[in-house]
């Protein structure tokens, strides 16, 4: 199996790995990493094409993030060690802030005129499905 050039310890920057994090699937596969150790390449539940799986493992990968290791025909991906000792808690801190509140009806200092219009907005989907479904219904569908 080839083997991967990985970023030496000092060439790891906060820029780089930020930019690394910014994106959701990777930052989805640095949480199942840091919650469950060293998995197989193929052991992520992304919804994404294969080539954009590798993609984002040579983001991570080149960012200091993960490393590769190769054992016969698999590729197995674990979080660096160096990582946490170039920038001790700042993983842990952005997966922390990452589970955070996603929309605005869940975040308690969403202002009222936010929250009322985010419902609104689900009101009226639920209501354009439900023309949908009732027009299907009367067309025998």
């Amino acid at each position: 199996m080839r083997q991967y050039r990985h970023p030496a310890p000092d060439e790891i920057t906060l820029p780089k790995v930020l930019a690394a994090l910014s994106d959701p699937v990777r930052l989805f596969i640095v949480k199942a990493l840091a919650q469950g150790g060293e998995r197989g390449w193929s052991g992520f539940d992304v919804c994404v094409a294969n080539s954009t799986l590798s993609h984002h493992m040579k983001v991570l990968r080149l960012a200091g993030v993960i490393a590769n290791r190769g054992d016969g025909t698999r590729c197995f991906v674990s979080l660096r060690p160096e990582l946490e000792e170039a920038f001790p808690g700042l993983l842990r801190s952005i997966l922390k802030f990452s589970e955070g509140p996603r929309k605005a009806e869940r975040s308690p200092n969403a202002s009222p005129r936010t929250r009322s219009a985010a419902s609104a907005r689900s009101r009226g989907a639920k209501a354009k499905g439900l023309m949908r479904a009732s027009s299907r219904a009367k067309q025998g569908k």
